[in-house]
């Protein structure tokens, strides 16, 4: 067993039934996300479309790609037709955007709606307020048809404070709450939460997310952005 398959190993034990993993594979080589493929992991994230571009190309085809990073409207063309889960819709133009390319290719794209609860500003998403009135109206109209909307993703404080993530947390899933059935897949009984990353993981899996987001714990420190 490689350390990526022990890293992995050791993170399974801790993740219960019914919360999926996401392998943060950014900066990472194709060498690295196969060790981890080896072991039974489909689920695997990225965030800049030019480095998922050659990966999808390269790696094998059963892989369920998210793509967790912010999306310009202008590369939503070549993500569509790709990704499993786009994870980080941060505006009504992006989801517009996403919905006309997806029904150009005749695919509906799973997506979360990003909100934004952390303290730093130069975090994306909705704001709570945005959201809310969002979810209004999904909840009334089919404004997005080739899009199926599947819960919130969002991140907390970055911080050391446990209670400071508890808080992010239980905000977020009290605004994934308010999603009503109308307003999501109706593939999906309840909303998906993506929120956790290798730091808070633990922290989000008992605030009640059902998915979580994890690289440096299974990779190691990212290389070098190239």
């Amino acid at each position: 067993m490689t350390e990526i398959q022990q890293h992995i190993a050791s993170i399974r034990a801790t993740i219960p039934a019914g919360v999926t993993l996401v392998c943060v594979s950014k900066f990472h080589s194709n060498e690295a996300i196969m060790e981890a493929y080896d072991c039974g992991e489909r689920e695997f994230g990225e965030s800049r479309v030019q480095e998922l571009l050659p990966k999808y190309e390269a790696l094998p085809k059963d892989i369920r790609w998210h793509f967790i990073g912010h999306l310009q409207t202008n590369k939503v063309k070549q993500v569509v037709p790709l990704v499993h889960m786009i994870h980080s819709v941060d505006s009504v133009r992006l989801l517009e955007t996403i919905n006309r390319e997806a029904e150009k290719i005749g695919r509906h794209v799973k997506v979360l709606l990003e909100v934004h609860v952390a303290k730093e500003e130069s975090k994306s998403g909705f704001t709570p307020e945005e959201f809310l009135s969002l979810a209004s109206n999904l909840s009334h109209n089919n404004l997005y048809p080739w899009v199926e909307i599947c819960g919130v993703m969002g991140m907390a404080t970055n911080t050391d404070d446990e209670q400071e993530w508890r808080c992010c947390f239980r905000r977020i899933k009290h605004l994934a709450s308010s999603l009503t059935p109308m307003a999501y897949s109706l593939q999906s009984k309840r909303p998906q939460i993506s929120m956790g990353m290798s730091d808070d993981y633990l922290v989000a899996i008992e605030e009640g997310s059902t998915m979580v987001r994890i690289g440096s714990t299974i990779f190691g420190v990212r290389a070098s952005k190239v």
